[in-house]
């Protein structure tokens, strides 16, 4: 039994000198017998799963330590992660602040534009109110023009008054620079043009001379008064006579009128009371009157027969020498001579222009609320 032992043990030194290449430190020789003697007591196997699990044991530590690291590193990136996780969620908070102003601020903007939208509609039909409104009333305006202007050359065959008041309408279209006036403006410049045709008469130049007259009626002397005033004015007093002879001469003048021998070149010279003379002149006038209204209706044949009498009156009742008659004689002469009828054109194509457009505004403004509903 022993000799089988033997050969057993001497195996392991045979791999003694192995161990002590590992084992360098040097020790007494105690210790040496101790440790030769363990070393010889530990097998093959036993060194073997020694070493393996002290490999083991370094891959278990070496392994835990991995882990140790690995579970740092997540530990740290979960920390990370929970910090960005926070970071994100107040950067998303911030978002559903910020989603929420521009949100309520868009309700408000689609508010605003709804509210916008209702006052520019509001706005439009009140334009277009308006505008009808002023068309109408432009249009008003004008045909109440053109009535004017018919009714001045109708009654009193005023041209320059009709003229002004359609150029006042034609103004008055104008300033609507409407281009569907155009028409209107058209058929207005036609009538314009042929009231500018039309031969000048001055009739505000003929109805002043014809005031003048009138005026100047009071002061013409009679044809007996004139005369005795004429005579009385040729004696004139001597510068050195005396109150005697001054006298003398007086009543010898009054003595002379008395009885007076004059040729009047007429056949009879009529003698007139004082009431009948301030009459004759009221008549006079009255007869330049009645000339200044044929002038302005533009009657002639009334107006040259009132100027006729007016001078058949002047030259019998009036002294014709005196400067007073001539100037009235040549007055109502050059008046009676003046041409104060014209051939007055139509203007109602202007009038009835205005009144068709109108009645066809109408027409559709009226079709509008129709087509609505």
């Amino acid at each position: 039994m022993t000799e089988d032992s033997n050969p057993q043990i001497s195996q392991p030194e045979k791999v003694e000198p192995e161990i002590h290449v590992v084992n360098t430190v040097p020790s007494p020789s105690a210790r040496k017998n101790g440790l030769a003697n363990t070393l010889a007591r530990i097998s093959l196997t036993q060194l073997t799963l020694a070493v393996l699990v002290i490999i083991f044991l370094w891959q278990w530590l070496d392994g835990h330590r991995a882990i140790s690291d690995m579970q740092q590193q997540l530990a740290e990136k979960i920390a990370d992660m929970n910090g960005s996780s926070k970071a994100n969620q107040i950067l998303l908070a911030q978002t559903q602040d910020q989603e929420r102003e521009i949100f309520a601020k868009v309700t408000l903007l689609e508010s605003r534009y709804a509210e916008s939208q209702n006052q520019r509609a509001a706005l439009e039909a009140l334009y277009n109110d308006l505008s009808i409104s002023r068309d109408e009333t432009a249009l008003a305006e004008v045909e109440q023009m053109l009535l004017i202007a018919a009714q001045q050359l109708q009654l009193s065959a005023n041209v320059k008054a009709a003229l002004i008041a359609m150029q006042s309408a034609d103004a008055r279209l104008q300033r609507m620079d409407r281009p569907a006036f155009n028409g209107l403006r058209q058929a207005i410049s036609r009538d314009m043009d042929k009231l500018r045709a039309l031969p000048s008469v001055d009739i505000t130049g003929i109805n002043l001379k014809l005031n003048n007259l009138i005026l100047a009626v009071d002061q013409m002397p009679l044809a007996y008064q004139q005369r005795i005033a004429t005579g009385a004015a040729t004696q004139a007093a001597p510068k050195d006579e005396t109150a005697w002879q001054r006298l003398l001469r007086e009543i010898w003048q009054e003595v002379k009128q008395l009885v007076r021998i004059e040729n009047t070149e007429k056949a009879d010279v009529p003698l007139l009371p004082p009431n009948q003379e301030f009459f004759l002149r009221e008549n006079l006038k009255l007869h330049l009157l009645s000339a200044r209204l044929a002038l302005l209706s533009r009657d002639e044949d009334s107006f040259r027969l009132e100027l006729k009498t007016a001078q058949l009156w002047t030259a019998r009742y009036f002294d014709g020498k005196s400067n007073e008659n001539m100037q009235m004689s040549d007055g109502l002469k050059k008046l009676a001579a003046s041409d104060i009828s014209i051939e007055l054109p139509d203007i109602g194509a202007s009038l009835q222009a205005v009144r068709n457009y109108r009645l066809t505004r109408e027409a559709r403004v009226e079709e509008r609320p129709k087509a609505g509903r």
